[in-house]
């Protein structure tokens, strides 16, 4: 049996300021429901994000700004900080942890900067909400074996295809060079390079 992950429900004092911090980010709206003065649900949704956030009046007895460490991940760390800036957010500088694992609770073994290699994985951020409750940004550009299924990569917008492609041109680049040749069939080894890349498989030599 499936169990997907759905729903995550955010503490916070102040609904309306909330919803506003959220929606500016680019947060899909998808419901604000209110059938009686004591209880309001509103869900917004990151873009491209199969799991949603809950938040409002009655939906939670987590005191405001008590939710850390919720995790979300982006393909391009330094992009995201910019467009989270933009967009009126006051997230953290990159850092990459000590370990080069995942990273330590609270700030213990922080390490400014992306990682070095620029590792999937290994790159994050933080912000939080007008409430202090807790995020972090994780940069993933290829998946561990095992983590999607091949057969059913996609991409979510238009962005996250066109960062895709673009490093698809450059590992193909680097495949050019040490053939020695050019690849008449390239769209098929970026199709492969790609998913491959999503899927956390072999990718195309």
């Amino acid at each position: 049996m499936d169990m997907k992950l759905e729903v995550v429900v955010v503490p916070v004092a102040d609904v309306d300021r909330a919803k506003d911090f959220y929606t500016a980010l680019g947060w899909r709206l998808d419901a604000d429901i209110a059938p009686d003065g004591g209880f309001r649900v509103v869900q917004v949704t990151p873009p491209g994000s199969p799991a949603s956030v809950i938040f409002g009046t009655s939906v939670t007895d987590q005191a405001p700004g008590s939710a850390q460490g919720l995790q979300l991940i982006v393909d391009d760390i330094v992009a995201a900080r910019d467009e989270l800036k933009r967009r009126g957010a006051d997230p953290g500088d990159v850092f990459h942890d000590a370990t080069g694992v995942f990273h330590h609770g609270g700030t213990d073994a922080r390490v400014p900067g992306p990682d070095p290699q620029r590792n999937s994985y290994g790159s994050f951020l933080s912000f939080s909400d007008p409430d202090g409750n807790g995020w972090l940004l994780q940069e993933i550009t290829t998946r561990l074996p095992g983590r999607l299924d091949p057969a059913t990569t996609g991409y979510a917008s238009a962005e996250d295809l066109a960062s895709a492609l673009r490093r698809a041109a450059a590992a193909h680049g680097e495949h050019e060079a040490r053939t020695g040749a050019e690849d008449p069939d390239w769209p098929d080894w970026y199709a492969r390079y790609m998913v491959s890349e999503q899927s956390g498989s072999e990718p195309p030599s």
